[in-house]
């Protein structure tokens, strides 16, 4: 079903709107997963724990693909919106000259200086070598990894959304092929991951470089412009709300790994890579949705089509509540298969790991409002208000919970971090909503 931006939106064709990208969010979790899984099984406990300890860092690093992505897009679809292509196409390759040039500056910068940052961070002396190694490596490929988080978002923007699932496809076959063929035939071990992994990323992020730069029959093409630092700095707006989600969650990961290495010692930290690794495709269902989504209320907000934006919401909060009700059922059951998918060589690990996800699991009845509601205000062009909700529900809420709840209630609280962190910021996000309704007309 060919869809545009400028239709009105049944169930069908929202769905078939946003399935590319929810497929292609589900299958970069999965290249993600396969990634644990060959560390864990071919190299070791150790390896796979100081995989997990220094993966936030390059993802700190990483998101600021989500943010040209998310803000970008919300720029790009709302001129369409507002019937200017020509100054679209402008901002669309000022967004991605900028993206890969930020990108490249900060993998130098990371790959300087992440040794003294694994050391602040308490790496044991057995982690600390792989972490480097594997962290120095993935930094190389940086710039392909901020383009292709940019391009999955500015993909849909174009009408293209299955081009940027199967770019996903091309990405994650590559990495697990990869990964097959470096690590349990080459036995490259921490290294075979990194160059897999970043492989996959250059596959996935300089394909649309070439795909607009040809001409093409899409919305968007790369064009002649010179660099325009007001657009530009609203797109960083807009995508803050995203940018402070990837900052966030990378520090939430550091701070998770420094508290459970005190409390459960490297254990802990392999544990929680496992509940983060299958976490990230249950999750990647809701930032899929809003990565399709978003472009759709950008371009009517633009448009000022408040039935359609009404439309949109309501239909979207729907879809969000049965789907967050549906995964939090289906993790929780899964909780003890999957523990011993990943670790199930080692029994008190594996304990450990079933335990934490069946709590950290309620947390998705409630997680895919708020990512909604952040990726409502980023759509509005709002990005003050979206990284406000951003930053209360994956920064100050959960950092609060993961330093106090162990201290109230014993070690093993650390684990309901996550879940009342979204209960907190499920009020502001409502709060907000309602107080924006009749300025942007969703409601």
């Amino acid at each position: 079903m060919q869809v545009q931006l400028s239709d009105h939106f049944t169930y069908r064709k929202l769905f078939a709107f946003v399935l590319p990208p929810i497929g292609m969010m589900l299958l970069t979790s999965v290249y993600t997963m396969v990634d644990g899984l060959f560390v864990s099984h071919f190299v070791g406990k150790t390896a796979f724990a100081a995989v997990n300890f220094v993966f936030p860092v390059v993802m700190l690093l990483g998101g600021l693909g989500f943010m040209f992505g998310a803000g970008g897009t919300a720029l790009v679809a709302k001129t369409l919106g507002q019937g200017a292509a020509r100054r679209a196409r402008r901002y669309f390759t000022q967004i991605v000259m900028l993206a890969a040039g930020l990108g490249a500056l900060l993998a130098l910068v990371g790959i300087w200086f992440l040794p003294d940052i694994c050391r602040l961070l308490g790496a044991t002396d057995d982690m600390l070598p792989e972490a480097v190694l594997y962290g120095r490596i993935m930094l190389v490929f940086l710039p392909c990894c901020v383009l292709q988080w940019a391009f999955q978002a500015l993909l849909i923007a174009a009408e293209r959304p299955r081009l940027a699932f199967w770019l996903s496809v091309a990405g994650g076959l590559t990495n697990v092929v990869c990964d097959a063929l470096f690590m349990a035939g080459f036995g490259w071990g921490v290294a075979g991951a990194a160059v897999a992994t970043g492989l996959s990323q250059a596959v996935a992020g300089l394909f649309p470089v070439i795909y607009f730069l040809l001409p093409n029959n899409s919305l968007l093409r790369f064009t002649r412009t010179p660099m325009q630092p007001r657009p530009m700095l609203q797109a960083c707006t807009n995508g803050a709300s995203e940018l402070v989600s990837g900052i966030s969650g990378s520090l939430m990961s550091m701070l998770y790994n420094y508290q459970l290495l005190r409390y459960f010692g490297e254990d802990g930290v392999a544990a929680y890579g496992v509940v983060m690794y299958v976490a990230f495709f249950f999750v990647a269902i809701f930032f899929g949705f809003d990565m399709g989504s978003g472009p759709l209320f950008a371009y009517n907000h633009g448009a000022a089509n408040h039935a359609e934006l009404r439309n949109l919401f309501r239909k979207s909060l729907l879809l969000i509540a049965c789907t967050g009700l549906a995964l939090a059922l289906l993790a929780v059951a899964c909780a003890g298969p999957l523990a011993r998918m990943f670790v199930g060589y080692n029994a008190a690990l594996t304990a450990l790991t079933e335990h934490a996800f069946c709590v950290f699991a309620l947390s998705f009845a409630l997680l895919g409002f708020n990512i909604f509601a952040s990726g409502l205000f980023t759509a509005m062009n709002n990005g003050l208000i979206s990284a406000l909700i951003a930053f209360l529900r994956t920064f100050l809420f959960q950092a609060v919970a993961v330093l106090a709840l162990p201290l109230l209630f014993g070690n093993n609280a650390i684990w309901w971090s996550a879940t009342v962190a979204e209960i907190c910021a499920l009020g502001f996000s409502v709060l907000f909503v309602l107080a924006f309704r009749r300025k942007y007309g969703y409601m």
